[in-house]
């Protein structure tokens, strides 16, 4: 993402270009002409048994190694404690008695509207951003973190669970990018306290960096990496901040444009490859 800076300050000022900060809803839920990935596999084409579990959504590749050494898959009938085992998509494959099935990897974006909770099954009875994609592809897809109800923006859906952990988990700092509406001005000392951290109740916090967007002191964009549970609605309410609208518009490297409220898209192969390299 391309930012514009300050060069007597240092920071990053938002909006970043091009970032398609400004969205028009449209009809229909699919965001753009992309489809779900083909197989690249021949069915008698043979994977690692770790990748065929990780594939069904069980769990990661490596979490699928331990599962292995355990005794609790078996392939065919047999139960299977090596690592390195191939299987091909004919094979009988059993995680703790249950038959699993492997899934074609999809990858999924949407800009998740308002009055949506991230989860896959809600026992209030509440909508669900599952609700908007259930028709995407046939493969079980999840979201990959969450947005809380209120807030909009980049979410993430696959059913491929070693990159699913790797955007989730903190060692690997995923960046993510907001932009905040508020009700009132904000102070330009928050600003800087925000990007030399404060104190919440669950620990410290900063930001990597903030500033007013286009020079509103109502609108703030906020980069950060953290995954906590409503992380920026806290930072705000912290100096007494009420947020109007929270949308977050970059996420892993990927952004909104031209993808409307309430739409979603397959990601492109580059941007697939992209993600993969996170280690």
């Amino acid at each position: 993402m391309k930012q514009s800076g300050n060069k007597k300050t240092g920071k990053k000022s938002y909006p970043p270009k091009k970032q398609g900060w400004k969205n028009k809803a449209g009809k229909g839920n699919q965001g753009s002409k992309s489809k779900p990935r083909k197989s690249t596999y021949a069915d008698d084409n043979k994977i690692r048994l770790n990748r065929y579990i990780a594939n069904a959504g069980v769990c990661s590749r490596r979490e699928a190694d331990v599962i292995i050494t355990t005794g609790a898959v078996t392939v065919n009938g047999k139960i299977v404690t090596e690592l390195g085992v191939k299987v091909d998509r004919s094979d009988v494959v059993k995680v703790n008695g249950e038959k699993i099935r492997a899934e074609q990897p999809q990858y999924l974006l949407m800009n998740k509207p308002k009055d949506f909770i991230t989860t896959v099954n809600d026992p209030q009875g509440r909508k669900t951003v599952m609700h908007l994609v259930r028709r995407a592809c046939k493969e079980r897809i999840y979201p990959v973190g969450r947005l809380d109800r209120d807030t909009t923006g980049l979410l993430l859906f696959t059913n491929d669970g070693d990159l699913a952990k790797r955007l989730t988990h903190p060692k690997h700092r995923i960046k993510k990018v907001y932009h905040v509406f508020t009700e009132k001005n904000v102070k330009a000392e928050h600003l800087k306290q925000w990007t030399e951290g404060i104190e919440l109740e669950d620990g410290f916090i900063k930001a990597d960096a903030v500033s007013y967007v286009k020079d509103n002191k109502k609108q703030v964009g906020i980069e950060l990496h953290s995954g906590k549970n409503r992380i920026v609605r806290r930072m705000f309410e912290h100096f007494g901040y009420k947020i109007k609208r929270l949308d977050r518009v970059y996420f892993a490297g990927l952004t909104k444009k031209d993808l409307p409220r309430g739409k979603y898209r397959f990601l492109s192969q580059q941007e697939i490859t992209l993600l993969k390299m996170i280690k």
